[in-house]
């Protein structure tokens, strides 16, 4: 077994990814958030809105700002910030490309278009995060049980990809399609969790993987049932450890960042010390104490300024951030990673960075045991 510092010594300096291998096999291969990136999907803005107002999206999101749902200010986003979210990501796509990565994009959706399930309709929201949508680990890529009704369809936009992933060799499943009926969420429930867990969810942005070891956030996207159902999908091979009492938001990715083997950058605000998974005793910790507010263009911001921690390894030693935050880049290259410093406009508008908007499907290395 390699220790971690080992780990960390082969991987101190790293070469910018070279072009993907012509090498016969599962277009999914990915153990982890840094190996070299050979292939990843990078979401597009085209038709973001803000869905019509349920009890799933006024608990998940919007009962700390407002008095009841009908608040919700629900509709398209203006163009400006459709425009500079399509800017930025296709500037994202164009760095990917030119250290060698493949990158892939979701299918446009008509995000207006009412549809449901028995006991519900809704509309739409985006495919602008597809991190929360994929859960590539291995060769397997699952379809998460995602916790919003607005998203209950958002896979089909990478329908056309999962086919193709499956004809070379990849696993493809999905998680049992929850009902979402109104029990589901309690808003504001004062103590104990805002889902319920009568069926398995979770958002895939719940997830991180650290080798055979794999992170899994309960929060209010992500309940144990969820945690339950991966863990007997991934079976012995995978120990997946809870994740709890750090964030009760929504995903594990504006909190805690894997850089490389032995360095993990953690959110000072929401991880104390002794909360840090066990997972990562032995590792180097980048305490991060604050971020940039970056702004925002909508009626309020959907994300936290800790949306600053969602940033992108491209290989163990280069890694893309925010432009704007430069303290945080400051600790990155501290820790010898390199930076691509990169804008990302609306990300508190639309709730994601650069982590959030794409999903690795492809990263070069092997199964490992980082612990």
């Amino acid at each position: 077994m390699s220790t971690v510092s080992d780990l960390a010594a082969a991987h101190s300096a790293v070469a910018p990814s070279p072009a993907p291998s012509s090498a016969r096999g599962p277009l999914v291969q990915v153990h982890n958030e840094w190996d070299p990136l050979e292939e990843m999907i990078v979401g597009i803005a085209d038709g973001a809105r803000v869905p019509r107002a349920d009890p799933g999206l006024y608990a998940v999101d919007y009962a700390e700002r407002h008095a009841d749902a009908s608040e919700i200010p629900s509709g398209p986003y203006e163009d400006r910030v459709i425009a500079e979210a399509n800017e930025d990501l296709a500037r994202f796509a164009e760095t990917l490309e030119a250290h060698g990565v493949v990158v892939r994009r979701p299918q446009p959706t008509d995000h207006a278009a009412g549809f449901g399930a028995p006991g519900w309709t809704t509309d739409g929201e985006y495919n602008y995060c597809p991190r929360d949508v994929l859960l590539p680990i291995g060769d397997m890529i699952i379809e998460a049980p995602m916790i919003l009704r607005s998203r209950y369809f958002e896979p089909f936009a990478y329908r056309h990809l999962l086919a193709e992933y499956v004809e070379s060799g990849a696993r493809w499943i999905s998680a049992p399609k929850p009902q979402l009926p109104d029990g589901t969420w309690t808003a504001r429930p004062g103590e104990g969790p805002i889902i319920a867990e009568f069926e398995p969810l979770f958002d895939a942005a719940n997830v991180l993987r650290v080798g055979r070891d794999i992170l899994f956030q309960i929060s209010r996207s992500g309940n144990r049932l969820g945690l339950a159902w991966l863990r007997a999908v991934l079976g012995p091979r995978y120990r997946v450890h809870a994740v709890e009492g750090v964030y009760d938001g929504t995903h594990i990715d504006t909190s805690i960042t894997l850089v490389r083997p032995g360095l993990v950058a953690l959110s000072a605000e929401r991880v104390s010390p002794d909360e840090v998974p066990a997972i990562f005793a032995r590792w180097d910790k980048i305490w991060v104490e604050d971020m940039v507010d970056t702004g925002y263009a909508w009626s309020y911001p959907r994300a936290s300024i800790w949306q600053g921690m969602n940033f992108v390894m491209i290989n163990p030693g280069l890694a893309v951030v925010n432009e704007l935050q430069r303290p945080l880049i400051g600790q990155l290259e501290a820790h010898g990673v390199g930076v691509v410093p990169l804008p990302m406009r609306q990300a508190r508008t639309l709730s994601g960075g650069f982590h959030c908007v794409s999903v690795d499907i492809r990263r070069r290395g092997t199964l490992e045991d980082y612990t």
